[in-house]
């Protein structure tokens, strides 16, 4: 089992979650590695989970099937259950964000693309719309009258 996980310095935001619903799905973008010849694919991949894909020779299904290029091996990833809500936390903690059942392939990065959403830490403010690819972001809680802002990111693909 592999996990994404995340430390990122939150200030006056908590709760930090991908928007990912079936209406709007979310794609988890990550460089993946075959663990038989240790080859990493050079484009990103892209994993939804609630997306299925029959495994070949078997009656299972995985939200991501891949052939390693290098030695033509079928491997799998399977997200094992809804993303976890990132919480403020004073100093930062590193937290699984979403967990993946991963057989005969790794992922060894992560790119934070697609829209993420918060809440105020201090008020009942809900952020949508939030884009993490430039490693930060900065915004202002009118309720709670401060800027808020998720900076320091650091992501993590750990074993569990």
């Amino acid at each position: 089992m592999l996990a994404l996980a995340l430390k990122a310095d939150l200030t006056g935001v908590t709760d930090l979650l991908p928007l990912d619903t079936p209406e709007e799905p979310f794609f988890y973008n990550f460089k993946v590695q075959c663990t038989s010849c240790r080859e990493v694919h050079p484009n990103w991949v892209s994993v939804s989970r609630y997306e299925s894909n029959e495994v070949s020779g078997s009656k299972g299904e995985a939200n991501f099937v891949w052939r390693c290029k290098t030695c033509k091996r079928e491997s799998t990833a399977t997200i094992k259950n809804a993303p976890r809500a990132y919480s403020h936390s004073s100093p930062p903690k590193r937290q699984n964000i979403i967990e993946f059942d991963c057989r005969g392939l790794e992922f060894v990065e992560f790119k934070a693309d697609g829209e993420w959403m918060a809440k105020g830490l201090e008020s009942p403010t809900k952020f949508s719309g939030i884009d993490l690819q430039e490693g930060e972001w900065f915004d202002y809680d009118e309720k709670a009258g401060e800027e808020v802002s998720i900076k320091d990111m650091k992501w993590e693909i750990i074993r569990v």
